[in-house]
């Protein structure tokens, strides 16, 4: 009987969000012979004549395809929450990237993903979530200061590239799980506000990845907040979303981490010199199963 209620329970919740999601506009942006896929959440009690904030989330590599609904998985019940959509009403954008496609210009989505050091054009997916952002923003109902991205896993791959692409566009960024290339940070690192997140056992992407762009963001003269959680695994984005300065306005968002750095800096070198020898350890584990 506890079974069957329990069965209903998760049917019941099944449904109430699948009704809530339908909040979530399903909208395409055409551009030439491309085509992207996005939801898009209004402002509560939405009001033609005011100027809102606008978020744009990128989803992880399990959620791209062309169905226009598996990118709100994760982060589409958070920005439905009654008290984060009053106390920070904006328009909420979840494009969907194609299913051969990623959002970053890298190798791959996870552990050993290289990026370029030179700046080229960028993905098809994101190319297109440029083009609809950049005409977005021009919309009267937009505050063109308060724009924001969060992204995770391949997502916050793309977080990290969308900022150096668009480094006058953003007022605060999200990267959550992520990875990027470090050579670009110098052109975002003074201009946007960005909160690291990363899980300290990730097995997927190396929590290295984001002490390295935290490293180069305030080599920069950036400062980024940085927050690591432990036992984890590659799922910090439940975390994340959970912690109540989530949605902290961008001068929340700023912390200035420059001294602490300075002053901590031999200790940041020796998380990432111990995280390179369990990839070590990982690496020599896994060949020695493969024989």
């Amino acid at each position: 009987m506890k079974y069957l209620t329990f069965l209903v329970f998760l049917f019941t919740l099944s449904n109430l969000y699948s009704q809530d999601f339908e909040l979530y506009e399903k909208e395409s942006f055409v551009f030439e012979n491309d085509t992207l896929n996005y939801r898009i959440l209004k402002p509560l009690n939405y009001n033609p004549s005011q100027k809102y904030p606008v978020h744009l989330v990128l989803h992880g590599s399990g959620e791209r395809g062309n169905d226009n609904s598996s990118q709100l998985t994760h982060g589409g019940v958070l920005f439905l929450k009654k008290q984060n959509r009053e106390k920070y009403n904006s328009w909420v954008l979840f494009p969907q990237c194609s299913t051969n496609d990623r959002w970053a210009n890298s190798t791959s989505d996870s552990w050993d993903a290289k990026f370029e050091d030179t700046i080229t054009k960028p993905n098809k997916s994101l190319q297109l979530v440029i083009r609809l952002m950049d005409q977005f923003i021009e919309k009267k109902q937009v505050d063109k200061q308060r724009i924001y991205v969060s992204g995770l896993s391949m997502g916050g791959m793309g977080t990290f590239e969308i900022l150096y692409r668009r480094p006058n566009m953003f007022a605060a960024a999200t990267p959550i799980c992520g990875n990027g290339s470090t050579a670009f940070a110098s052109l975002y690192a003074k201009k946007v506000s960005i909160w690291v997140f990363h899980g300290s056992d990730d097995n997927v992407v190396s929590p290295k990845h984001s002490l390295n762009m935290v490293s180069a963001i305030i080599e920069a003269g950036g400062s980024p907040k940085l927050t690591l959680y432990e036992n984890v695994g590659h799922n910090s984005w439940d975390y994340a979303f959970d912690d109540k300065n989530y949605f902290a306005k961008q001068s929340d968002l700023t912390i200035d981490l420059k001294e602490e750095v300075k002053e901590k800096s031999e200790e940041l070198q020796r998380i990432i010199i111990t995280l390179d020898e369990k990839e070590e350890r990982w690496l020599e584990l896994s060949m020695k199963l493969e024989s």
